[in-house]
């Protein structure tokens, strides 16, 4: 019985597929260039690996250039931080709020990370 029903869900799987590839294959080319179009002040002439690479190399370097003004706007926020603190008794209910809110995002995306880290278990053991 189990196994009919796998094979029913199978088949029903392999045509919606196939539906799904016939749309691609017929609209996939005519959307393609549209959005080539809509979007051409974005494209860089000559469309070429090595300008590919040359982009890449300036987004880098000009990320690299950011790090100053964006170590500067650190500071600035948490100087901000520090003088809420210090008026900790004019805090509101919602700023109190907020900041419960991003020290949880802010462990969720810790316990995240430390998932990642040890290949996606909980426990650090691999089965």
């Amino acid at each position: 019985m189990q196994d009919w029903r796998m094979a029913s869900n199978l088949n029903q799987l392999r045509a919606k597929t196939m539906k799904v590839s016939s749309f691609v294959v017929k609209k996939g080319g005519t959307y393609y260039k549209q959005l080539l179009e809509k979007n051409k002040k974005y494209i860089q002439e000559p469309p070429t690996v090595e300008t590919c690479q040359l982009l890449g190399k300036q987004l880098f370097y000009t990320r690299l250039a950011s790090i100053p003004s964006r170590y500067e706007s650190l500071w600035k926020e948490l100087d901000h931080v520090k003088q809420m603190l210090k008026r900790r008794q004019e805090l509101k209910v919602e700023d109190a709020g907020i900041a419960a809110l991003f020290g949880l995002e802010c462990f969720a995306w810790f316990c995240a990370g430390e998932i990642i880290g040890r290949g996606f278990t909980i426990t650090g053991y691999h089965v």
